[in-house]
């Protein structure tokens, strides 16, 4: 499994997910995926705060999860509300 890199807006990536650049995984289990995971999530909800003004939790989402739900608020209109598209998600304790 490959995970792909995250890019911000600046072109600048969080250091903490770059660090990971390059490497593959065995699975989601793997202690390096999982410290990938948990990088690239508190970078996301970063960005989406700074960006959207919404606050998440980044234990609540997946990194991948929460990548999606960032391009969602990138194109939603701005009377869709952000609640009904996260009951979409599941949540991970």
């Amino acid at each position: 499994m490959t995970a792909p890199s995250v890019q911000a807006k600046d072109g600048q990536l969080g250091s903490e997910v770059l660090s990971h650049a390059g490497e593959s995984y065995k699975g989601v289990e793997d202690p390096a995926y999982i410290s990938y995971d948990r990088a690239l999530r508190a970078y996301v909800v970063e960005r989406i705060n700074k960006e959207f003004g919404v606050a998440l939790n980044p234990k609540t989402y997946s990194g991948f999860d929460l990548l999606e739900i960032e391009a969602f608020l990138k194109c939603k209109k701005a009377n869709e509300p952000v609640e009904d598209f996260l009951k979409g998600f599941p949540k991970h304790p």
